[in-house]
C-alpha cells in the first residue's frame, strides 16, 4: 500500500516526547511525509520528566546518540529506609544516565528536521476530524494517520474516542543548579509513606546539578501535593546537598502508573506513550518503554504504507508491555506500604531482591551499609 496523494501528511504526531519523537524517526526512514506538532516555542521547557535514562534506552535507542555533554553516568543505587538507614545496591554492567535534560530534549527535537521531518513548534493539537481512512487536523491538514503521544491527559485520545488512563502518580523535582553530591556516583532512593505513599523520594547527580523529585499517588477526590520542600529538608544532610542552597527550578505533572481504559487505537488513530500508559506502574520509568512503543508504531506506519505491513493499529497494541509482575507489586505499594518493615529489615535478602527487582531486574548485589 503506497501513501495516497488525497492526504497532506502520511503522519502526524502530536507531542515531540520521547515517544512521539521515536514514532516520527521510524517513519522517517521510509521516505513518508511526516509532520510533528508541539504546543511549546521551547522542547527543553515546562518538562514533566525527570529524565533518568536506564542502560537499555541509552544502548538501545536514538539516544545513544545524544552529545556526551548531556549525560552523566551513575553506577549504583543508595536505597534509605524511612528512618534514613541505607544500602548501597549495584548490578555488574548496569548503570543509569542522568541527563541535562532540558538541552536533551531540544537535542532530540533538532533530530526531527535533520532527518526529513517537518517539527511545528507552538502548535498543538486541537482538533480532528476523520477524513475517509484518515483524519482532517485542524491547523495542520490531512493525514493518514494520527499519533498522540502528547502526555498522560491526551487530548488527541479526548477528541477521537479512544481510551484513557486513569491510574496516576503525582510527582515534583526540584533543581539545583551547580551543586555536588558527595556520593553523585549513585542514584539515592528514599522511601516514606509520610512523604511518598504509594512511590518513593530521589535524589541524584545530573550534568549541571542535582534534581531532588517526591511522587505519590494520586487521588483525584483527595488530591494531595507533595511536600517537596519538606522532603529535601529530611534528605539534605544525609545526600550532602549544600546547606542554605536554594532551588533553581521545579517542575511537576501526573505520572501514568495504569494502563489505557479502552482501545488504544482505531482506524488511523493510535496513541503511545504515557497517553498509552506505557510506563511501568512500579518504577514510573516511561523513557525506554515509551521510545521502543514509539519507534513500533512509527514503524509499522511506514511498513503498512510502504510495503503493505500489517495494520500499524493491531501492531501498537500488541506492542503495548504487560508489566504482569509489576502490577502486582503496584498493588502491594498502593495497599500495604508501611513504613516500620523496612526500618526493621533493609539489609534483609527479601528486601534487598525486591530493590533488585525494580532497578536492576534481579541483576543486583549489595555492596555496603
Amino acid at each position: 500500500m503506497n501513501a495516497s496523494s488525497d492526504f497532506d501528511w502520511d503522519l502526524i504526531v502530536a507531542g515531540a516526547s520521547f515517544a512521539g519523537a521515536a514514532c516520527a524517526l521510524a517513519a522517517a526512514q521510509y521516505g513518508l511525509r511526516v509532520c510533528v506538532l508541539e504546543r511549546k516555542a521551547d522542547p527543553g521547557a515546562r518538562l514533566h520528566t525527570t529524565g533518568i535514562l536506564v542502560k537499555e534506552a541509552l544502548e538501545q535507542t536514538w539516544l545513544q546518540h545524544a552529545p556526551a555533554a548531556l549525560l552523566q553516568r551513575v553506577e549504583q543505587v543508595r536505597m534509605y529506609a524511612p528512618n534514613l538507614r541505607n544500602v548501597l545496591l549495584a548490578a555488574p554492567g548496569y548503570y543509569f544516565m542522568t541527563t541535562d535534560t532540558p538541552n536533551l530534549m531540544r537535542w532530540l527535537a533538532s533530530q526531527l528536521p535533520a532527518h526529513g521531518v517537518t517539527l511545528r513548534l507552538q502548535q498543538p493539537f486541537t482538533e480532528a476530524q476523520r477524513h475517509g481512512e484518515g483524519w482532517q487536523v485542524a491547523g495542520v491538514g490531512r493525514t493518514r494517520y494520527l499519533v498522540g503521544a502528547d502526555g498522560a491527559g491526551s487530548r488527541v485520545a479526548q477528541r477521537t474516542g479512544l481510551g484513557q488512563v486513569q491510574d496516576f502518580l503525582f510527582g515534583v523535582e526540584q533543581e539545583f543548579a551547580g551543586a555536588q553530591l558527595p556520593q553523585g556516583g549513585a542514584l539515592h532512593c528514599f522511601a516514606s509513606r509520610r512523604f511518598a505513599p504509594g512511590y518513593i523520594g530521589w535524589a541524584a547527580q545530573n550534568p549541571t546539578g542535582v534534581q531532588v523529585g517526591l511522587a505519590l499517588r494520586h487521588d483525584p477526590g483527595q488530591a494531595r501535593r507533595p511536600d517537596i520542600d519538606g522532603f529535601v529538608r529530611h534528605v539534605r544532610s544525609v545526600i550532602g546537598l549544600p546547606a542554605g542552597q536554594a532551588s533553581d527550578a521545579t517542575r511537576a505533572g501526573l505520572i501514568p502508573c495504569g494502563p489505557v481504559r479502552g482501545s488504544l487505537a482505531a482506524p488511523g488513530v493510535i496513541l503511545t506513550g504515557d497517553a498509552a500508559g506505557v510506563v511501568s506502574p512500579l518504577s514510573a520509568g516511561g523513557i525506554h518503554a515509551g521510545w521502543q512503543h514509539g519507534w513500533t508504531v512509527g514503524d509499522a506506519v511506514g511498513r503498512h504504507l510502504r510495503g503493505g505491513g500489517p495494520a500499524p493499529e493491531a501492531v501498537a497494541a500488541r506492542a503495548v508491555p504487560t508489566f504482569r509482575r509489576k502490577r502486582l507489586m503496584r498493588w502491594a505499594m498502593d495497599h500495604l506500604q508501611q513504613d516500620w518493615p523496612l526500618d526493621l529489615m533493609l539489609g534483609a535478602g527479601m528486601v534487598r531482591r525486591a530493590a533488585e527487582q525494580i532497578y536492576f531486574h534481579r541483576r543486583g548485589l549489595r555492596m555496603d551499609r
